[in-house]
């Protein structure tokens, strides 16, 4: 694509070529030959300047046309025109059309030119205007594509930070439960059955806890198998078969917890999308790791309330406080919420410390 100044050259030295060889062909005086460079040389500028340039040269043109009558088509003017159309603003575009009109038809009825004259003028200034109004049309619907391009190329690479802030709050929580519930199971297997009466009993009591160990260990990846099957190019049909805890397995993270929770459920459950569950399961899953890390508590309550939103409060009767600092877990908890357009308030309760998120259930939008 040629350079704007090489074309504006271009079109400049042929409007002057044919604007001066005819005045300098003509017989007469030597004085026509100024102002045919003054009808045709400004047109180099009518990018930065359209209206003035279009202004002189229209000017330029009408004089030469008064003074002498040269055999020629006012190039400069009709330049002008074209530019004004295609690159000023619709209320110059308009006000400036009938100007130059008037200005060259007073420069033809002066003199007295014929009238085929007439139709003529009218019909090449016009089509100098239409020709600018569909580049200026042609512009301005480039510049809307290149706008929308640029803003679906910030919403994908918005797409991809929030996409990667999800999957590192998924890491976080899976790991940081599943592992952490793993190890405690673990520590606590060498101990499971010791005040049996006998030996059988303290098998089985063993048993049991690496059976959950194992239980956990599955579970744990079968939800990471399921995440980083967005890293990878496997089909949406096939991620959407994969593990997808919500608030229907609100229970079985309850049972394995190792934590004596208890679950209680106020209201007529309704249908939410799936990402509120997947959201609402992480918080509660966080809310219970740190409750194991941190609140050495005998009780913990877990309520989900439906009622005109969605609530689910975590309470325990441990050690309250605020959270550490440098943790993360709350923050995601956080996020999530916001993500579906709800909200999470954390703090000391009446005896521990209290999680409390709601999400609206109507007009949701993940």
């Amino acid at each position: 694509m040629r350079s704007p100044r090489i074309v504006d050259a271009l079109v400049a030295s042929a409007v002057t070529t044919a604007t001066v060889v005819p005045v300098l062909l003509s017989p007469g005086p030597w004085w026509p030959a100024p102002l045919a460079l003054l009808a045709s040389v400004p047109v180099l500028w009518r990018r930065r300047a359209p209206v003035p340039v279009t202004l002189v040269v229209g000017a330029a043109t009408s004089a030469l046309v008064l003074w002498q009558k040269p055999l020629l088509l006012p190039w400069g003017p009709l330049v002008g025109v074209y530019t004004v159309a295609a690159l000023s603003r619709p209320l110059v575009r308009l006000a400036s059309l009938p100007v130059t009109v008037a200005v060259v038809y007073l420069s033809l009825a002066l003199p007295r030119e014929s009238a085929d004259v007439y139709p003529l003028m009218g019909t090449a200034f016009f089509a100098a205007f239409a020709l600018g109004t569909a580049e200026h049309a042609r512009r301005s619907q480039a510049a809307e594509h290149a706008e929308r391009a640029r803003r679906l190329e910030q919403e994908r690479a918005a797409a991809v930070l929030r996409e990667r802030a999800r999957i590192a709050r998924d890491m976080h929580d899976i790991v940081t439960h599943s592992v952490g519930l793993m190890v405690v199971q673990a520590e606590a297997g060498p101990f499971a059955g010791r005040s049996g009466r006998d030996a059988a009993d303290r098998g089985d009591a063993r048993t049991e806890a690496f059976d959950r160990i194992a239980d956990t260990g599955r579970d744990t990846l079968a939800q990471l198998r399921a995440l980083l099957g967005v890293l990878r190019d496997v089909p949406a049909d096939a991620r959407a078969d994969a593990l997808q805890p919500g608030l229907a397995t609100l229970a079985d993270l309850v049972r394995a917890s190792g934590l004596p929770v208890r679950l209680a459920v106020e209201g007529a459950p309704r249908t939410v999308p799936p990402e509120v569950g997947v959201a609402a399961y992480r918080i509660v899953q966080e809310a219970l790791t740190n409750v194991r890390k941190h609140a050495a508590a005998s009780a913990v309550s877990v309520q989900v309330r439906w009622s005109g939103d969605l609530e689910i409060e975590i309470a325990d009767d441990g050690r309250g406080g605020p959270p550490r600092p440098g943790g993360l877990g709350i923050l995601g908890m956080q996020e999530r919420a916001t993500t579906c357009g709800g909200s999470v308030r954390t703090g000391p309760g009446p005896r521990g410390f209290t999680v409390l998120a709601r999400f609206p259930v109507d007009g949701t939008a993940c």
